[in-house]
């Protein structure tokens, strides 16, 4: 049962979280595996590691998620698991044949110390490799960060293991993607379309985790990014990040290795990231913005004007990744919304910085944390001190909006018991128009409840 007290009187805590706003490296690598055609991950640890990172992805996207397993056993937990890993890309490679095994670690295998550089090379050595054929790794130890540190170390590995200079930069710019939806994907591959933006997105999980049900199943579905393509990030003219925590390693590895240069934008979540976006990829691919995304934006414009009497200085809180906090922080902003709650899981300084340079004036009342201690029931509690008029994050939201009997609207990873996230995106103007349906919809539902005219009609 949760208190009110004020706020000094909640103690800091040091060394406990309570249902944190984050999940575990595996996670995140996984699911950024999933974004390269004909990829099976593969996860070096026990059966219990794999079967929880397929389930969590699975029960979120609502498609089979597949992936391999080194089945660690007590032998393999005390010995190494060398001759497990071995075992499996020789298994996988003969049954499953896929064009590439993505293999990232896990608690158990990183605490034991398998190198797993030097076992997949063995592998090769050994001729477990068909010729043609791909094995990589990223190292994700669970203890460490969270899943969008995972997925920000797998792509990194993408572009250590693949990404070659031809000699001669192209005319394509990269688009490293940060964890967003395959929706999401989709829709920033159809704006970088619309203004003739010649690109290679990476990774990619549009049609592979949003696939059509055809009446035949696809182990391997048509999405993803290919090698070929992977191969060529290397000559690029330019690279944008979306997503600083995500993506900007991979952005700095692939400048170290093959000198393309970059820009890491926020994920164009709201308007104001949607406009730095779309000019970054005019001025980075050398491409005008045409008239059709002008048109968008506008419409967008003319829902904030209509709506603004029911948006004006609503309290929100949130939680979720910070990449995707920070732009719709600044969206809340942008409407006149009070952002005044914020928690993420994932840590580091950058997040505090942003927070601050958003909201220090027009919500200087804001509380903010991420990392250590930044779980629901801190979120929880400051509910408790003080009200708010609507919550924006994950399913496990549901417990405090239940208990507060707030208006809740779902949004980022994982959420559970909604569809949807899957195949509308919320990025760009077009998913800022969805965000705002779906943020009015319950407002205004409560609105509605609540009214006069509403009480009597449920008495009589």
């Amino acid at each position: 049962m949760l208190l009110r007290h004020t706020h000094k009187d909640i103690k800091e805590r040091s060394a406990l979280t309570i249902n944190p706003a984050k999940t575990c490296q595996p996670v995140g690598a996984m699911y950024a595996a999933l974004g390269i055609h004909g990829c099976l991950p593969h996860s070096h640890g026990s059966q219990g590691c794999c079967s929880y990172h397929r389930s969590a992805l699975t029960r979120h996207y609502k498609e089979p998620v597949m992936a391999a397993t080194s089945s660690f056993t007590e032998g393999a937990s005390v010995f190494g698991g060398q001759a497990n890993l071995l075992t499996a890309i020789d298994n996988i490679f003969s049954i499953y044949e896929p064009e590439i095994i993505a293999v990232h670690s896990t608690c158990l295998s990183e605490t034991i110390g398998d190198d797993l550089n030097q076992i997949i090379q063995k592998a090769r050595d050994e001729g477990k490799v068909p010729l043609g054929k791909h094995v990589f790794h990223a190292n994700t130890p669970s203890y460490v960060g969270s899943h969008v540190t995972g997925f920000a170390n797998m792509v990194k590995s993408m572009v250590t293991y693949f990404s070659e200079s031809g000699g001669q930069k192209t005319d394509m710019i990269n688009l490293i993607s940060g964890w967003v939806e395959p929706s999401d994907m989709r829709e920033i591959k159809r704006i970088a379309k619309l203004m003739k933006a010649k690109a290679i997105m990476f990774p990619d999980t549009s049609d592979v985790l949003d696939s059509p049900m055809t009446g035949k199943y696809e182990f391997y579905p048509k999405g993803g990014t290919t090698i070929t393509d992977l191969i060529a990030t290397g000559s690029s003219k330019r690279s944008i990040g979306i997503g600083y925590w995500a993506t900007n390693d991979a952005a700095i590895a692939l400048e170290n290795k093959c000198k393309v240069r970059f820009d890491v934008v926020d994920i164009p979540i709201g308007l104001r990231a949607t406009d730095r976006f779309i000019q970054q990829v005019s001025k980075s691919a050398e491409v005008v913005i045409p008239s059709e995304i002008s048109e968008e934006r506008g419409r967008l414009i003319d829902l904030i004007a209509d709506m603004h009497q029911y948006l004006y200085g609503k309290r929100v809180a949130l939680w979720g990744d910070p990449d995707q906090l920070i732009p719709l922080v600044e969206f809340l902003v942008d409407i006149d919304m009070k952002p005044v709650y914020i928690v993420s899981g994932t840590p580091g300084k950058y997040f505090e910085q942003r927070m601050s340079e958003i909201l220090s004036k027009k919500v200087p009342e804001a509380k903010y944390k991420n990392g250590q201690g930044a779980d629901m029931y801190l979120m929880h509690q400051w509910i408790k001190n003080e009200s708010v008029d609507l919550l924006l994050g994950n399913t496990y939201g549901k417990y405090i909006s239940r208990d507060e009997k707030t208006p809740y609207v779902r949004m980022g990873f994982p959420i559970l018991d909604r569809v949807g996230h899957s195949y509308f995106p919320t990025v760009g103007y077009m998913g800022a128009i969805r965000i705002l349906e779906k943020i009015l919809g319950v407002i205004m539902d409560k609105q509605d409840l609540e009214s006069p005219e509403t009480r009597f009609e449920l008495v009589m």
